[in-house]
């Protein structure tokens, strides 16, 4: 099996979320042609949420049978279940409450506010995924996870310089004193993020630019969380043309 890692540059971000979203649905298409199920894994973020904005609006959309497909997330905000900052309620409004989607199949970290400690949180999504893992395996077959990343360089809620990132045992992880606000929060681990067929990495603006260039220079995982992160099959990030300032020209590919 073949593993690429390719940068993907578009003219701005209206065209990064469109070019994303199309891609998306023909690759989702093509999964499901071929197993009975596809998994993905969703990712917050104005450009993640623009993202799944975007497949709504497709004309496409309804190519993909939403019935055979799971959502999972990446990380979660530790917040009430009603707040706009939850990645869960961006994803609703902009995709998943406009399709058919079985609520079944939509997998949902738990919230603040339901009666839980964020440790359990995190131990009970872990149990959620290992449930749906094949062959006794700690997470399911995950055939794309979006991912975004913040100028740190961090990916879900794994921070630089943090335990998150170090670990590798556990599929989830609680966070505690984020720095970026709010301060708990929920994650996948590295792991559990590579275990996936494809990565798509989501990104624009020039603050973005340092962290992507480190990256994929070779930088430790440590420093900079994205580093450490590679798809099994393939890993691409899509990026506007301010993101891509310092990527290397060869690993830039006009198509994919």
């Amino acid at each position: 099996m073949t593993n690429e890692r390719r940068v993907l540059v578009h003219a701005d971000k209206q065209s990064l979320a469109g070019s994303v979203a199309a891609r998306f649905i023909t690759k989702t298409v093509d999964i499901l042609d071929e197993n009975d199920v596809a998994t993905v894994v969703l990712t917050g973020g104005s450009v993640g949420i623009g993202v799944l904005e975007a497949i709504n609006a497709s004309a496409a959309r309804d190519t993909i049978d939403w019935k055979r497909v799971q959502f999972w997330w990446g990380d979660e905000r530790w917040l009430p279940r009603g707040d706009s900052e939850r990645n869960e309620g961006q994803a609703r409004s902009a995709l998943l409450d406009h399709i058919a989607v079985p609520p079944g199949n939509i997998h949902a970290f738990a919230a603040s506010d339901d009666g839980v400690s964020l440790e359990d949180a995190a131990t009970a999504y872990a149990t959620e995924l290992a449930a749906a893992a094949p062959d006794g395996d700690d997470y399911p077959r995950f055939d794309i996870t979006f991912l975004g990343v913040g100028p740190d360089g961090h990916i879900a809620s794994l921070f630089p310089h943090m335990n998150g990132i170090r670990e590798t045992e556990s599929s989830v992880v609680a966070v505690h004193n984020s720095p970026k606000p709010p301060p708990e929060r929920l994650s996948l681990t590295r792991p559990a993020l590579n275990s996936s067929e494809r990565v798509w990495l989501v990104l624009a603006g020039a603050d973005k630019a340092s962290a992507l260039g480190l990256a994929l220079a070779g930088a430790s995982r440590d420093e900079v969380p994205v580093a450490g992160i590679k798809g099994r099959r393939r890993t691409v990030f899509f990026v506007d043309k301010t993101a891509a300032a310092e990527v290397p020209s060869n690993l830039i590919a006009p198509s994919y």
